[in-house]
């Protein structure tokens, strides 16, 4: 846990919060709930505090896993390569996993296109601050 800037944690996990909000709302949301085969009203019966919750506790981990695996020397260029790296071997594994499921393959451009983002500007601002 040495060389960890916590306010950059901070920031890094918040960011990609709102990403999946705006990812998984505006941009992509009618598309990927409709693959998915949940309705909204199914939505609206989730408990979203567990759901919202429990997500930002994983981002977060997500977070802190890639600010130890970048060290404490790196820059926002360093940064933006590892979360790229990341991002995409996300996306590989998801794929895998899709192609053995038979899920379609706009779902996994949600999907890994959201994580590619999400670890891209993740690993960016660990290594700018």
């Amino acid at each position: 846990m040495t060389g960890i800037n916590w306010v950059a944690w901070g920031a890094a996990t918040l960011s990609c919060f709102v990403l999946g909000g705006i990812w998984y709302g505006p941009l992509f949301g009618r598309a990927w709930m409709a693959l998915v085969g949940i309705s909204e009203q199914a939505i609206q019966q989730a408990n979203m505090a567990k759901i919202y919750g429990t997500t930002f506790v994983l981002q977060a981990a997500a977070a802190f896993m890639l600010a130890q695996a970048m060290g404490p020397d790196a820059h926002w260029l360093l940064g933006l390569h590892w979360g790229l790296m990341a991002g995409v071997w996300v996306a590989i594994a998801f794929g895998v996993g899709y192609l053995f499921e038979q899920r379609p393959f706009k779902l996994w451009a949600i999907n890994a296109g959201y994580n590619l983002c999400s670890f891209a500007v993740m690993g960016t601002i660990l290594g700018a601050w």
